[in-house]
């Protein structure tokens, strides 16, 4: 994809954000959480990821339900983005919007170097019967950390 065509799709995406984004770039913008700076619908590479902190090369994807299908795609993105020094970090929708607290405490615990807490005891439940993001480490569910 040619770098003016992937500006214009990220600028496209950044006007057109779902109700899930805009929730979470309420938290993000103007420095709120940590003092950190986020970007949104930024073009890294070939890939345009929901939000950014290039300060500490961590990024987050809001993810709906048509991401279960997609689990091999989605794998592929995060490992390019690894290997450019990035570390990612996926939610599902529903944890956005239901537990939004749970997911900021989470994401700047990471931008604090500090290992990610748990999400509450009764983790929302999966947006499809795969299960296709449960995270292996701690426990925790429906989180994915790359």
């Amino acid at each position: 994809m040619r770098g003016e065509s992937i500006n214009h799709l990220a600028k496209k995406l950044r006007k057109n954000m779902t109700d899930t984004e805009r929730l979470l770039w309420r938290h993000l913008r103007n420095s709120e959480l940590g003092g950190y700076k986020f970007r949104r619908q930024r073009p890294i590479g070939p890939y345009i990821v929901d939000f950014v902190c290039l300060e500490k090369k961590i990024v987050i994807e809001v993810d709906g339900g048509q991401h279960a299908g997609q689990v091999e795609l989605d794998a592929e993105r995060s490992d390019y983005l690894k290997e450019k020094g990035y570390r990612v970090m996926r939610f599902w929708n529903n944890e956005v919007l239901k537990e939004t607290e749970s997911v900021l405490t989470v994401i700047l615990s990471s931008l604090d170097g500090n290992v990610s807490p748990p999400l509450s005891s009764s983790p929302s439940p999966r947006p499809s019967p795969q299960g296709a993001r449960e995270n292996e480490c701690e426990g925790r569910k429906n989180i994915k950390v790359s």
